[in-house]
């Protein structure tokens, strides 16, 4: 599976991390940055890129991290397709996908572990979408507000 990863300064540390967890479970990974720790850069100029990535298909699903995790699920969900939340617990991470169809995971670098981290990366990556009809229902409603708003 192809995947892309991406960090401000907040979540630098876990994503490289993550990064090198993730190529040794032999997912293929584009990281969209950043490349360096900077305190001085904004989560918006890596999150938005690998956020139109998941929506373009480049890639399967993906990974965000911030400080906090909840600017990179707000800047995420701006982009039409994509369907990002900020997880902190294993449940979610697999009901997020199976019901939701959640392609893109949002971690806090400061307040989430390096073990559970790994714990929701691979839960919501080895997660599936069960395609039930109410869960296609409501998802189509989501496409239809995406439309309408754009």
């Amino acid at each position: 599976m192809k995947i892309g990863i991406a960090a401000d300064h907040g979540g630098f540390e876990l994503k490289n991390i993550l990064h090198s967890y993730l190529s040794a479970s032999n997912y293929e990974v584009v990281d969209f940055g950043a490349h360096e720790k900077n305190d001085l850069d904004d989560y918006p100029d890596m999150v938005i890129p690998l956020a139109k990535a998941v929506a373009g298909r480049e890639v399967e699903r993906g990974i965000a991290i911030c400080g906090s995790g909840v600017g990179a699920a707000i800047a995420a969900n701006k982009i039409a397709g994509v369907r990002a939340s900020l997880v902190n617990d294993h449940f979610s991470a697999h009901q997020g996908v199976e019901d939701d169809d959640m392609n893109l995971l949002c971690l806090g670098g400061r307040i989430t572990g390096v073990a559970v981290a790994k714990e929701l990366a691979t839960t919501f990556l080895t997660a599936e979408f069960s395609g039930g009809e109410k869960y296609i229902r409501r998802l189509n409603k989501i496409i239809a507000l995406e439309k309408t708003n754009s």
